[in-house]
């Protein structure tokens, strides 16, 4: 059996929160979704759970941070080609998504943003024949270069 992430994320408004993802065409599986938390499929190995703030306290004994003044995480998803990069970030920017930037290092292009609640994703497209030489060696410098924020 393939190994399933599973990542939770503290979210302010739990019915808001589930209309973002599910704007970007993710499902919603019910049978782990009640009204502390929405489980949404990203692939049959991912899943997201989005917890009530409370919820998510029961946990864990440590403080949860405010998203959107501190990083928690950055999350990556892969997407197919970079018009794939590009159709999943305006859907993420039309459903009230804030834009965090973009690298585009030729082999490897992504574009980032900020959900409702302030966690921090990516959509990244690798070339499959750099992907399978493995990356390239870059200069700080290179990636500086290449990334703009927003």
């Amino acid at each position: 059996m393939p190994t399933m992430l599973f990542v939770n994320l503290a979210v302010a408004d739990l019915a808001r929160a589930r209309a973002f993802y599910e704007s970007l065409g993710y499902s919603i599986n019910e049978g782990f979704s009640d009204e502390n938390a929405v489980s949404v499929v990203i692939s049959d190995t991912i899943t997201a759970m989005l917890l009530t703030r409370e919820f998510f306290a029961e946990f864990t004994s440590k403080p949860i941070i405010d998203a959107t003044t501190s990083t928690e995480v950055q999350l990556a998803l892969s997407a197919d080609s970079r018009e794939e990069v590009d159709t999943l970030h305006g859907r993420a920017l039309a459903a009230g998504a804030t834009p965090a930037g973009e690298q585009d290092h030729g082999f490897m292009y992504s574009k980032s943003f900020d959900d409702l609640d302030g966690h921090h994703w990516d959509f990244v497209w690798m070339d499959p024949a750099a992907a399978a030489g493995g990356a390239p060696e870059l200069s700080v410098e290179e990636i500086r270069a290449n990334t703009t924020h927003s």
